[in-house]
């Protein structure tokens, strides 16, 4: 006889869904979840019965907190004219950038 795993609420999930995603879809789901500090699949439950998602601090979601602003830094780099409301905006992340950062220190 096999035993039953439940979860830590003690439920017995045993009910199988899928679904189809694009590639870019899959990339921003990934983002999410790693933001998130859930799994994916208790992520896209909590989203789906929409639940609130409170998101724990531990090392992972500070590295992918980083790893974003990083990526969003970049991309503002990027930009080749620069309003001045673009400029603020960039100002304000590298200084987030900068505080991240200094969190590891």
């Amino acid at each position: 006889m096999s035993k039953k795993v439940k979860d830590e609420k003690n439920r017995w999930r045993n009910k199988v869904v899928a679904f189809r995603m694009s590639p870019e879809e899959n990339e921003q789901l990934t983002k999410f979840v790693k933001l998130s500090s859930y799994t994916k699949q208790d992520y896209i439950i909590s989203r789906l019965l929409q639940r609130d998602i409170v998101v724990k601090g531990n090392p992972r979601t500070y590295k992918a907190l980083r790893d974003q602003l990083a990526d969003v830094l970049a991309e503002l780099k990027r930009l080749e004219s620069v309003s001045d409301e673009q400029d603020e905006l960039f100002s304000i992340i590298s200084q987030i950038n900068t505080t991240v950062n200094g969190f590891n220190s």
